[in-house]
Order: structure tokens, then C-alpha cells, then sequence
């Protein structure tokens, strides 16, 4: 996604990709910035498409907004600036359409989503979650960040971000705070051990995180996608070159709290298991199949014994993989029930640098399942816990662990 507007006609927008999104906030994963909305990226043009609403007029009447304005305007006990009531138009119009996710993003809003697609953000470096008693936790804070630099421990309670109490606050409220730009200072009044109050000073930077991490665990591979995006194929390719290279005898795959990103990284992903021509997904607008997406290979995993971990933070691409990898029975599936999307999305910057998020089609598994609101449930259910966070305990992954151990 471009990261600047682009010079365009006022009366045109651009399309700059076709999407799978979720719009919730995962607090295990991007927090340490803003909570990134769960999706799969595709890019292409969407355009080919005939609209399914046939029957709208090539435009609308404004006579009865413009009548509302003059009523709003004239007796109006508060100040209304122009700006703000052009951008309230705009999310209107979009929420019309009742689809939670199809939405107009603003230029900032649009700024912060694609930097959080990215995995470039300005932040502190930690990452937060909900505690036992949904308090506003550290889970970690980032190797090398100034989070860890200011003094920031895993477990430390934030109790306040510049004089604001968190009581009440969720997560990604509270990254919001802590975001700002490059070289500003956030306070945080921290409560350590359950008792001791600390107060922390904390510069804020760029932070990039890479969507992949991978190492070899007493003969295990384990590989960690973050998110999906451009760099996901190569370095997940990488990985699996070592794994198969050190002989493993059997691959983790972690997406838990994965918010997705681009669909082609995770067919590629998916590619590493299943030989090419392998059904990855289908995609149907208004129940007319459009495209189905196929394995490219090379399958440099192929056959190696293969656990998938997710949970209900797995969303969009994330689904897409497990869904993928399970139904061509490349792998076993374990954890908790994925978020369940299975929409598709098209992005379109408008002119204004604002983007319009817009659903155009539903995607389905290689078994025909489409998994919206329903998400995909693992062959064998293991939960963790808050406390098992807290207590840096990971009974899902050594579950799998254990699985590949036999």
C-alpha cells in the first residue's frame, strides 16, 4: 500500500488492492503499536467485476442532506467545522451498507493501517495483554526497544499512561496512548510485583518487526508468522530451507494471534507443504465462483510432520493457511477455534488520502467450508491461559511439541 496519497483526478480513486480483512484488535500481537485489523492482502484489480447491486442509481440525491445540514447548521448548540462533517458523511454512507467490514478509513486512520500492515510503527516496544483481572499488562517488552531500555518488565501493571488511569481501559485503547510521533516521551505509572509503583519516562521510535521468526528446537522447526506480507514468502521459504536442510523431524507453525495480511504470502506459505496445483482457496462473488487460488510450490516441506497452532486471534490469512494445510492433509491443527472471516475486501485510496475498505466477495476452503463466524476448529483443542502468559508458560506449543516428539 502506497505509504502518500497519489496525485489523482478529484472526481476518481485509485484501487491499491484486494483484500481479506478482520477489524479487531488482537492485543497479543500488535500492540506493541496499534492493534492491526486481522487480513489477507491480494493485489489486483477488483474492477472486473458487475456490481451485485444493480438497481442503484449512478448517483444519489443530496437534497435531503443538504436540507439536514441547513436544520443541523442553524440550530446546533456547539462548534461544527466542515472538515468534520464531510468525514461523518463519508463513515455514514460507508456504514449504510451494514457490513462491519466494509469502512472508511481517514488519512490518518489509513496512515496507522497501513503501518501496522507493515509492521512499522512508532511505539515504546512491548507488548501488552489483558491480564486475569483485565488489567492492562506488559506480556514482554521488545529486546532492544527503549521499553526495555527505560526499565519496562514483563508483568508490570500500567496503571497510568500520562496521568490517565487504564481502570477500564482495554488494550488497544491503551496502545493508542502510548503511540505518538518519533522522538516524543510517553509516562507510565507501572504497578510491580503487585505492590511497588514505578513511574517510567519512555521515548518513543520506529519499531519494525520482522512477519517471521523461525529456529530449530531439539529437532523441531518452529516458524512464527507474525502477519502476512511481502516479505513472509522469503523468509518463510528461508526457514524451511534450513529445517530441511538440518533434517528436522517435524515443523511448528505458530499463528496464533496472526491478524493476516497479503493472500499471496500465504499461499506461498501454504505452497511449502502442498506440491503445486493443490487447492489453497476459492473465491465467489454473489455465489459465482471468481477464482481459485492453487499451490505454486516448491513444496520443500512436503510430507514432514506438521503441527499448525491457532487460536481465536488466527484471522484471514492466518485461516487461510491452517484451512489449507489441514483440508489437503498436510498438517494437524491445535489450539483454540480461529476468529472466523471469511469476506473478502477491496482497498481503494480516495483523493483525500483516505482509503475505502469495501467486502466484494467470500473465500472458501479447499473442502468447500466458508468459515465466516464460524472460524476453524483444531483437530485437538489446548488452551492457554492469561496466568500461562504471565507465567511465560506455553501448554499449546508444547503440546505440539510432544505431538512430533512421538
Amino acid at each position: 500500500m502506497p505509504q502518500q496519497p497519489l496525485e489523482q483526478n478529484v472526481h476518481k480513486t485509485k484501487r491499491i488492492g484486494r483484500t481479506v480483512f478482520v477489524i479487531t484488535a488482537f492485543v497479543a500481537v500488535f500492540t506493541f503499536g496499534l492493534g492491526l485489523g486481522n487480513g489477507n492482502v491480494t493485489f489486483g484489480n477488483a474492477s472486473r467485476h458487475a456490481p451485485v447491486s444493480k438497481d442503484l442509481p449512478k448517483d444519489l440525491s443530496y437534497k435531503d442532506v443538504e436540507e439536514l445540514y441547513d436544520r443541523l447548521r442553524k440550530s446546533f448548540d456547539g462548534r461544527l467545522t466542515e472538515k468534520d462533517l464531510i468525514e461523518g458523511l463519508k463513515e455514514g454512507l460507508v456504514n449504510a451498507a451494514g457490513d462491519q467490514y466494509t469502512e472508511y478509513l481517514s488519512p490518518n486512520q489509513a496512515k496507522e493501517f497501513s503501518e501496522d500492515l507493515n509492521g512499522t510503527f512508532t511505539g515504546v516496544g512491548a507488548r501488552l495483554m489483558l491480564d486475569e483481572n483485565d488489567l492492562v499488562t506488559v506480556e514482554v517488552p521488545l529486546a532492544g526497544y527503549p521499553a526495555e531500555k527505560a526499565g519496562l518488565r514483563a508483568k508490570d501493571v500500567i496503571a497510568e499512561i500520562n496521568g490517565e488511569s487504564t481502570h477500564g481501559m482495554d488494550v488497544n485503547d491503551a496502545v493508542k496512548k502510548i503511540r505518538g510521533p518519533e522522538g516524543s516521551k510517553v509516562k507510565l505509572t507501572v504497578v510491580r510485583d503487585k505492590a511497588k509503583r514505578v513511574e517510567l519516562e519512555i521515548m518513543r521510535t520506529t519499531i519494525t518487526l520482522p512477519s517471521v521468526e523461525h529456529a530449530i528446537e531439539s529437532g523441531i522447526g518452529y516458524l512464527k508468522v507474525v502477519r502476512f506480507d511481502n516479505t513472509t514468502g522469503v523468509l518463510a521459504k528461508k526457514a524451511a530451507n534450513e529445517f530441511k536442510a538440518a533434517k528436522v523431524k517435524g515443523v511448528i507453525v505458530d499463528l496464533r494471534n496472526n491478524p493476516g495480511g497479503t493472500l499471496d504470502s500465504s499461499v506461498v506459505l501454504s505452497s511449502l507443504w502442498l506440491p503445486k496445483g493443490k487447492v489453497v482457496l476459492q473465491e465467489k462473488r454473489d455465489n459465482v465462483l471468481i477464482k481459485t487460488y492453487d499451490s505454486v510450490g516448491p513444496a520443500t516441506l512436503q510430507g514432514v510432520p506438521t503441527v499448525v497452532l491457532i487460536n481465536e486471534g488466527s484471522a484471514s490469512a492466518s485461516e487461510i493457511a491452517a484451512g489449507a494445510l489441514k483440508d489437503n492433509g498436510a498438517a494437524t491443527i491445535m489450539g483454540e477455534k480461529s476468529f472466523g472471516k471469511g469476506s473478502v475486501q477491496t482497498l481503494e485510496e480516495l483523493p483525500n488520502g483516505g482509503i475505502l475498505k469495501v467486502t466484494i466477495a467470500r473465500w472458501f476452503r479447499p473442502n468447500g467450508k466458508n468459515i465466516d463466524k464460524e472460524g476453524i476448529e483444531p483437530d485437538k483443542k489446548v488452551t492457554r491461559s492469561a496466568a500461562d502468559i504471565q507465567a511465560n508458560k506455553d501448554p499449546q506449543k508444547d503440546a505440539a511439541l510432544n505431538a512430533l516428539n512421538k
